[in-house]
């Protein structure tokens, strides 16, 4: 079922079915501003430009061209300084929400915190023993 949004970039009513988060009037000129961008890229010395440089040439917007690499229209095997930002920290990544350094932290602090859990119930199943006195018959 569809439902009636607002979009984001022009402020008129459309019928929001989960594909698009504008309307089709803005979805037709970001496809145009894409096929700039990528007629822009195919050229031999424009592989290695970065998000800033394509920015300047074309005149798109940053998230506009995070949101097509992170959706997989423009690879960054192919363009190898596209990325889009970490959740986290905001260094360019290629997949995931999260650079690979913000991800080993994140290993490391489960994995410490798993140490610290394990050691929790040791202690508490040492604590647990029970003792009994030996009794005389």
């Amino acid at each position: 079922m569809a439902e009636v949004r607002n979009c984001p970039k022009c402020n008129e009513f459309f019928n929001y079915t989960g594909v698009r988060e504008v309307c089709h009037k803005c979805a037709q000129s970001e496809e145009e501003l894409y096929q700039i961008v990528y007629r822009f890229l195919r050229k031999r010395e424009n592989r290695a430009a970065t998000v800033e440089r394509i920015v300047e040439a074309t005149g798109a917007e940053e998230e506009l061209l995070y949101r097509w690499v992170r959706k997989g229209r423009l690879q960054p095997a192919m363009f190898p300084n596209l990325g889009y930002p970490c959740d986290n920290c905001g260094h360019l990544t290629t997949k995931g929400k999260l650079c690979t350094k913000c991800q080993d932290e994140l290993k490391a602090d489960l994995r410490t915190f798993e140490a610290a859990k394990e050691f929790r119930e040791s202690v508490e199943q040492r604590d647990r023993v029970t003792y009994h006195s030996e009794r005389k018959r």
